[in-house]
């Protein structure tokens, strides 16, 4: 327990978190037990461990941060270890990558049962389904998603500011105010494309190459967050790496479920779990027409993020693409996006009609009845927002 207590004292005392992530702020930390959901690489190590950093003295062993990586849990459960901790006075258990421990949500459910004092709080990947897939849980866990840095945030660490985010009836209804107080302080621009590249993961402040280890990071989440969680055989791993790779190089469209199958020398029905697992792993956004939903075939695949598209195929990256994968994955958070009727629109939350447009497009003909956000430019005026403010929602 004390080589844990060290190890604690350390990442804490070296933790640095440049940027306030917004959900600390949205999570009720009164409850017992609280998940953190993810993709790989957005920062939920770091935000645990930010969490003890504003909370507890370092030395304080009331909070002790567990990595399920550690190979002492290959013989331990975490119920016995949180017992010990509790006897020594612990009350904050933090217990990173808790899908590694076997038997992990009956481990919870006895540590909630068993010590009413212990506050745990845990991370997993966005592929655990916390309630539907371990029913323990019903009932006694309140389950968060951490997401990789907005531009609100990206822009706030480049430029030492602190921007607030803005709801989108805000943007809608109210952009040019918004973007009149910004504008003095930051040139969106100036950062709007490098965010673009490589501003989703926090992992770009590392003095690492972005690519390469996105690209790593991106193997993890198939071989881990796929294969792993979803107890997949590693036989099958080469078809959803393949299939991922075709979805992305095609950009965003509709799959050719048929095509894709006989590609990967697999069954339709087969396709569409990997494609739904690739989606849960947050490497893919499935959209569809209003009023449907999986198991239907998407009326489009898109990589979760434009960081995705640059790493996989930079030379082939289309700006239309670009643009609408960043409004697709900045209002996936909070919102409903459904595909149009049209190439460039989508209608949002069932009743909000949206079109990505180049704001240099002189031949425009813009509708009052639709909201055009628009890339190449800061500014907007009237039902014509700035694209860029969209990754002001969180």
């Amino acid at each position: 327990m004390d080589a844990f207590f060290r190890t604690h004292t350390y990442l804490v005392e070296h933790t640095n978190a440049p940027v306030h992530r917004t959900l600390m702020d949205e999570i009720d930390w009164n409850d017992r037990m609280i998940g953190i959901k993810g993709t790989r690489g957005v920062g939920k190590t770091s935000f645990l461990l930010q969490y003890a950093k504003d909370n507890f003295d370092p030395e304080d062993k009331r909070c002790l941060y567990v990595n399920m990586n550690n190979f002492y849990f290959q013989g331990r459960g975490i119920a016995d270890f949180a017992g010990e901790f509790c006897k020594r006075g612990g009350k904050v258990l933090l217990i990173d990558q808790v899908f590694k421990q076997p038997e992990w949500s009956k481990e919870l459910r006895k540590c909630y049962d068993q010590h009413p004092s212990l506050k745990i709080i845990f991370t997993g990947s966005s592929v655990m389904r916390l309630k539907d897939e371990n029913p323990e849980l019903n009932g006694i866990v309140k389950s968060y998603n951490l997401r990789g840095f907005s531009f609100r945030e990206y822009l706030n660490l480049q430029t030492g500011n602190n921007f607030e985010p803005h709801t989108l009836d805000e943007i809608v209804n109210d952009h040019e105010r918004i973007v009149k107080r910004i504008l003095p302080k930051a040139s969106p621009a100036a950062h709007f494309q490098n965010y673009l590249h490589h501003g989703f993961y926090p992992f770009f402040l590392e003095h690492r190459n972005f690519s390469e280890n996105l690209l790593k990071t991106m193997n993890m989440m198939t071989e881990v967050d796929i294969l792993l969680i979803k107890q997949m055989e590693l036989k099958y791993l080469t078809k959803i790496k393949k299939l991922f790779y075709m979805l992305a190089v095609d950009g965003p469209k509709a799959p050719n479920v048929s095509q894709l199958a006989h590609e990967i020398q697999t069954s339709r029905a087969t396709v569409m779990n990997y494609i739904k697992n690739l989606a849960d792993a947050r490497l893919i956004n499935m959209i569809y027409p209003v009023g449907q939903e999986y198991p239907k075939k998407p009326a489009k695949v898109m990589m979760h993020n434009t960081n995705l598209m640059y790493a996989i195929y930079p030379n082939q990256v289309n700006r239309q693409d670009i643009m609408e994968t960043f409004f697709v994955n900045a209002l996936w958070k909070d919102h409903k996006v459904n595909n149009g009727n049209k190439a460039g629109y989508y209608m949002v939350d069932g009743k909000q009609k949206f079109r990505i447009t180049d704001a240099e497009n002189n031949k425009m003909r813009y509708n009052a009845d639709t909201i055009y956000a628009r890339y190449n430019t800061e500014v907007g005026k009237d039902n014509r927002i700035p694209l860029w403010l969209l990754g002001f929602l969180y």
